[in-house]
């Protein structure tokens, strides 16, 4: 294949989140033959499984938007320990009705980025537990636990020079993570 499209699934609906900072930034380090798109996910209304015949069409377009991706990465912000609601209802939108999930298969990218200390470990590790069940081989090593502190970015948004070479190597795993199971 020569070119993959990324889904990218930011957690958070807040206009200047972190996450959304980060998911631009990192896909400026992706590989040229990768494109990286982020998915609309604020229109989405709460799963609800008595929908499930008659699917909404911003639900439609989330589902055909992933299906055609060969990869998705995955931004989540910590909230109590924990992922965003938004970000749970983006996967249960995308895994039912039970046995048409568009997950299935999808290699899979972690990251996030906090104010907090252990950035988004806590978030990532149950994210990870809800992938697996997905059936969605998910990136392990390097994991980024990345906490917002003065430099992450430049000015002009991109990774900040103390920064880049980790998640420099974190985009390149990635890539590989997503041409090995794409192949």
């Amino acid at each position: 294949m020569s070119q993959y499209q990324i889904a990218v699934v930011v957690g958070s609906l807040r206009k200047d989140s972190l996450n959304r900072t980060l998911a631009t930034a990192i896909a400026r380090l992706a590989p040229p033959e990768f494109s990286f798109k982020q998915i609309e996910i604020g229109d989405l209304p709460l799963y609800n499984q008595d929908e499930d015949g008659h699917q909404p069409a911003s639900v439609q377009r989330l589902k055909a938007e992933i299906a055609a991706a060969q990869g998705v990465l995955f931004l989540t912000p910590e909230y109590n320990r924990s992922i965003p609601g938004v970000l749970k209802n983006v996967i249960d939108h995308g895994s039912r009705p039970y046995g048409q999930s568009v997950w299935s298969g999808k290699p899979a990218g972690v990251l996030g980025v906090s104010v907090g200390a252990i950035g988004t470990a806590l978030a990532q590790q149950h994210l990870r537990n809800i992938l697996s069940y997905l059936d969605m081989p998910t990136l392990g090593q390097p994991e980024a636990f990345l906490q917002a502190k003065e430099g992450l970015f430049d000015s002009d948004g991109n990774i900040g020079p103390d920064s880049k070479q980790f998640l420099q190597s974190w985009m390149n795993r990635y890539a590989a993570w997503v041409k090995k199971h794409v192949a």
